[in-house]
């Protein structure tokens, strides 16, 4: 699993979302998050965005980096 990475340890090859701007919000991060599962054919969609809502922002960012922080890196 990876982690929510510092500016210095973003990987160039991956999309970069940098949490302090207006798409860190969790609104934003859940369209993101909806959007990316429908390119990659997830069937669990709404699944994901329901854990998503299940705790706090950290909660949030921690189920989003769970399922896609293999193709995107939160930028504190």
């Amino acid at each position: 699993m990876s982690i929510i990475n510092s500016q210095s340890e973003i990987k160039r090859s991956k999309r970069t979302i940098d949490l302090k701007s207006p798409m860190g919000n969790a609104y934003c991060l859940m369209a993101i998050a909806q959007d990316l599962a429908g390119q990659l054919g997830r069937r669990n969609t709404d699944e994901i965005i329901e854990q998503m809502k299940i705790g706090d922002y950290e909660n949030l960012l921690n189920v989003f980096d769970r399922e896609f922080g293999f193709i995107v890196d939160l930028l504190r």
